[in-house]
């Protein structure tokens, strides 16, 4: 069983999976590496929510994670990229877990399982069968609000004593269990937020970085709140999350990952903003409000 010597911390991005007439498209998704490899992130999440994983097929997953590889290599950036995978039939994902082994990820973001509501007895025994399983490190993905079920901070510790189980993307919604878990966690197991409104936040607590969809945007003003937090500067970093504040309210003012593929698709980073049903497109007032922002923000290289 792998496992990396260090866990998971700073910007890590859910990269958005690109998609032109039904189909995965390939040619910007190779512009989409070749744009982040030179930004300021540390890590790279593939066919997680953000990615749209729920509606891409086994093959599909397969190429996006192999023409990441590729377009890492090419650009000579060596990214860690970690793989979103979820279910909730256990003995189904550690048979996918032994299907991707020889993948070239670096690790697995693991949501809990959805709609069953598992006790958190259930949920403990779902990720120790992972962990026994995985080749990779895990970092466990806690979002109540869209499984129906939050994996406590009992249950949690007691995951993070597995050697492969490194962290977790933090969206339980209870600040409380948050600072808890920050207080309590054993060393070496991370606690990245998911929440990209209360990222600010997150990082004044205590969480060692954070998963945003919306560092797609803007990334390098997303990553200097963080630096500036590093560097003992919270008044700078407060005012730089100041003027960020809007682009999550934007970017999730309608289902994401929407409103994230219109402006990318504006900035010139994928072909189409096209999404899979049962998503659809951005409504045409949030279009004219990402132009707007996405204006003042015109600065930026996006190429």
């Amino acid at each position: 069983m792998e496992t990396q010597s260090e866990p998971p911390s700073g910007l890590w991005l859910p990269l958005i999976t690109p998609f032109r007439d039904g189909a995965l498209d390939a040619a910007s998704l190779r512009r989409l590496i070749a744009h982040y490899a030179r930004q300021p992130i540390d890590g790279l999440i593939l066919a997680a929510t953000t990615g749209e994983g729920l509606t891409l097929d086994e093959d599909e997953v397969e190429q996006l994670v192999m023409l990441t590889a590729e377009a890492l290599a090419e650009a000579g950036r060596a990214l860690p990229v970690w793989l979103g995978l979820c279910g909730s039939d256990t003995r189904r994902l550690v048979r996918t877990l032994a299907r991707v082994a020889n993948w070239p990820v670096d690790g697995y973001l693991i949501a809990c399982p959805s709609y069953s509501r598992p006790s958190q007895h259930g949920l403990v025994l779902h990720f120790e069968a992972l962990s026994d399983a995985a080749t990779r490190p895990i970092m466990i993905y806690n979002i109540p609000y869209r499984t129906g079920v939050n994996l406590g901070n009992a249950a949690m510790l007691r995951l993070a004593a597995r050697d492969n189980i490194v962290g977790v993307k933090d969206c339980c919604a209870d600040t409380r269990q948050t600072v808890e878990l920050l207080h309590d966690r054993p060393r070496g197991f991370a606690v990245l937020s998911g929440e990209d409104a209360l990222y600010f936040g997150a990082l004044v607590r205590g969480c060692d970085g954070a998963v945003l969809a919306s560092a797609h945007i803007e990334t390098e003003a997303f990553a200097a709140v963080r630096q500036r937090i590093l560097a003992d500067d919270r008044l700078g970093a407060s005012i730089a999350w100041q003027r960020l504040a809007e682009v999550p309210r934007l970017l999730f003012a309608e289902p994401s990952p929407a409103a994230l593929k219109y402006a990318l698709w504006r900035l010139g980073l994928i072909d189409s903003p096209e999404l899979r049903l049962p998503l659809t497109g951005v409504s045409d007032g949030l279009a004219k409000a990402l132009d707007a922002r996405l204006s003042v923000a015109k600065s930026d290289t996006y190429a």
